[in-house]
């Protein structure tokens, strides 16, 4: 039997029977390495290396929160923007290479993978970012109308509240209901599940401070 190398025709629904290959390579085992790599990609410690660069400690410093509003806090708007670049493209990069070289579902989980990452990383689970900007970020390939106008949302809350969590919190539920009333996808959806949970988790402290009126504010 001749074997070939070519990419063959992809079933486009989930749970199809038939197999694609990339020089040998099944999606099943493709995939499998885009979400391995995008769960480490995410865990990329923007804010410690940041941090070095700054002169600051941001795990001692503001909420101590490794994340781009405490970067942002602590070390000034040049780094702070620095840092909210990053964690989008971490997010953002792995998302848009599984859309090219994969399809959706895969898109979506490699999305998940990011964020997570992000909030849990490997090197230090209990000491992650919250999760926003990765999680934004990886959701611009696939939803880049609701994206962009998450974005301006957060801006604007931010704005008035002077509060990012307040911004952060009300996008990530736009966000799932977004997906959730716009797609039909379950993996989709579950994916979109996953990130939101995992960043409502991750702002914790910041809930109990907003209920209590202890929230920092970003000048």
């Amino acid at each position: 039997m001749r074997v070939c190398s070519e990419v063959t025709t992809r079933p486009e629904k989930l749970g199809a029977s038939a197999s694609i290959y990339y020089g040998g390579v099944s999606d099943i085992l493709l995939g499998g390495i885009l979400l391995v790599s995008a769960y480490f990609a995410g865990s990329f410690p923007t804010a410690s290396i940041i941090g070095m660069l700054s002169g600051h400690d941001h795990s001692k410093e503001g909420s101590g929160n490794p994340g781009a509003s405490n970067v942002y806090r602590t070390s000034g708007a040049k780094f702070g923007l620095l840092a909210v670049v990053v964690d989008v493209l971490k997010g953002l990069v792995p998302v848009a290479t599984t859309l090219l070289l994969l399809d959706r579902p895969w898109a979506a989980a490699v999305w998940a993978g990011a964020t997570v990452g992000h909030v849990l990383p490997f090197a230090r689970f209990r000491n992650g970012g919250k999760g926003v900007a990765t999680g934004g970020g990886g959701s611009l390939p696939l939803y880049p109308e609701l994206g962009i106008i998450l974005i301006v949302c957060f801006a604007v809350i931010v704005k008035v509240t002077k509060r990012a969590s307040v911004g952060s919190l009300a996008i990530t539920a736009g966000l799932f209901l977004g997906v959730a009333l716009t797609q039909d996808s379950l993996v989709e959806i579950g994916a979109a599940a996953v990130v939101s949970l995992v960043i409502v988790y991750r702002h914790r402290s910041n809930i109990s401070r907003l209920l209590s009126g202890e929230e920092l504010k970003v000048s």
